[in-house]
């Protein structure tokens, strides 16, 4: 079919011996190199153990929430078309499309949404105390706001969906800048 002379290479199948487009290869020029030859330092050989060293920035929003987690405050950011105050922070408003406004405080205090009690460990082990977490939707944020973390001071039994909390920080000297700033959530005394 075709042009005889209008190869894929530019040449002819005459030119290619008359073979068509590819030959199998069946072997490939030098010798493997063996295992005692390595050992015996006829090549060289480098082992190197790369330990990756990893940086990253939190941004704007979440690293200006941790450093005033430092300073034992919860603060989010406003959306004034919305009229939401978003917690954790974030710099554009995911519902108006738009930059977030200014920051505001808000309370440590607030109410558990949701929670969880576990028996078994991240290890899978059985636990004897169990581990208690729950998302606090916190007072002055909008509803449906709130951050996810451990209860304390509490019986598992005793931990109800709009149950009041309390914040329980960590001393100012041990405070780093993280969550875990925030001890646990608490109970508030009715």
């Amino acid at each position: 079919m075709g042009r005889s002379h209008a190869g894929g290479h530019g040449c002819s199948d005459e030119v290619l011996g008359g073979n068509s487009m590819s030959q199998k290869i069946t072997s490939y020029p030098g010798h493997e190199i063996t295992s005692d030859e390595l050992k015996g330092g006829k090549y060289l050989d480098i082992q190197y153990k790369f330990v990756p060293r990893y940086s990253w920035a939190a941004g704007v929003a979440i690293s200006r929430f941790l450093d005033e987690l430092k300073e034992g405050r919860i603060v989010a950011r406003k959306c004034n078309r919305c009229q939401r105050i978003l917690v954790p922070p974030r710099m554009y408003c995911e519902q108006c499309y738009r930059p977030t406004d200014e920051w505001v405080q808000i309370k440590d205090t607030g109410t558990v949404n949701t929670f969880s009690i576990s028996h078994v460990g991240t290890d899978a082990r059985r636990l004897k105390t169990p581990i208690l977490v729950a998302v606090v939707d916190l007072d002055g944020a909008s509803p449906g706001m709130g951050i996810l973390h451990n209860l304390g001071e509490v019986e598992p039994s005793r931990i109800t969906i709009g149950m009041k909390v309390q914040a329980v920080w960590k001393q100012p000297s041990e405070r780093q800048g993280a969550i875990t700033d925030i001890r646990y959530f608490r109970p508030l005394e009715v």
